[in-house]
């Protein structure tokens, strides 16, 4: 037997072990998906969800219908171009492993919109009780000095708030001194939920850079979390003929229920800091 087929053999032994590992890393990443217990939630409309739940042979046509759901007055030019980048996006965010990744854009009185991201992410912990669980996450985040970290009583459960804001410096060509640098201020509100029906805890993460409306995406967030849920989700009721699927979305076993619909916030619920990253001393 040559060098060649020697080399040909083996790089097919391990093209064929590189397929029964990717195999054997979907039947886990489902089986494990299937032991995070039920949790649901309400967005409002505006949020729209990528397809992080689509099979690696679905994320591009999937990507194409969110496309379509995102720029609904494009055209065939428009949402083409963008297809292929947001399947990155989405593979990006179903690889880093969250259950769901949405882009939330709003639009103005004016001119321009108002936008953020909103993700959830269940991550596995070693927790029996679900107050001692938020306790130790409200301590763990108040040890840094820039963490506006505070205890939240939700219908769900105990859950523990961090808002952190940050000012990034804008390069521009050409260069300009520091001190006349643009700055860019982004807020970022991440709340911590132990579920309270297994070893979990959900982290619902909320970031933006259109700051004028910080205190509505402070409102908005609050009002999602009032519809966290760790029951099981009651069966939807078919679509009406001629009506339009797909207005309410799951992400499959182990992922979340979510349901779109308009939710008002009742102000002041989460708190705000100003609009003013702190600085590090």
């Amino acid at each position: 037997m040559s060098d060649l087929d020697v080399r040909t053999e083996t790089m097919s032994d391990l093209e064929g072990l590189t397929e029964t590992m990717s195999d054997l890393d979907r039947l886990i990443g489902e089986r494990v998906a299937r032991t995070v217990p039920p949790i649901t939630f309400v967005v409002p409309e505006g949020i729209h969800a990528l397809p992080v739940d689509a099979s690696a042979e679905e994320r591009g046509s999937a990507a194409a219908d969110f496309v379509r759901e995102l720029y609904p007055g494009g055209d065939d030019t428009l949402w083409e171009s963008a297809a292929p980048y947001y399947a990155q996006v989405t593979a990006a965010m179903a690889t880093a492993g969250l259950a769901f990744s949405a882009l939330g854009i709003f639009g103005l009185d004016g001119p321009g919109v108002a936008h953020c991201s909103l993700t959830a992410a269940f991550l596995k912990t070693d927790h029996r009780d679900p107050d001692v669980a938020a306790q130790g996450t409200l301590a763990t985040l108040t040890s840094d000095p820039l963490n506006d970290a505070r205890w939240l009583d939700l219908p769900c459960g105990p859950a523990v708030s961090c808002v952190t804001l940050r000012e990034l410096a804008l390069d521009l060509e050409p260069p300009q001194p520091a001190e006349e640098q643009p700055k860019l201020i982004t807020g970022q509100i991440q709340v911590h939920i132990p579920f309270p029906t297994g070893p979990y805890m959900a982290v619902f993460t909320l970031d933006t850079a259109s700051m004028e409306y910080w205190g509505e995406f402070c409102d908005m967030i609050m009002a999602i979390l009032q519809t966290v849920s760790f029951s099981d989700p009651e069966p939807e009721p078919e679509p009406e003929k001629g009506g339009t699927a797909g207005e309410d979305g799951t992400a499959g076993d182990g992922g979340p229920h979510v349901r779109g619909a308009s939710v008002v916030a009742p102000s002041g619920t989460v708190p705000c800091p100003a609009a003013t990253p702190p600085s590090r001393q």
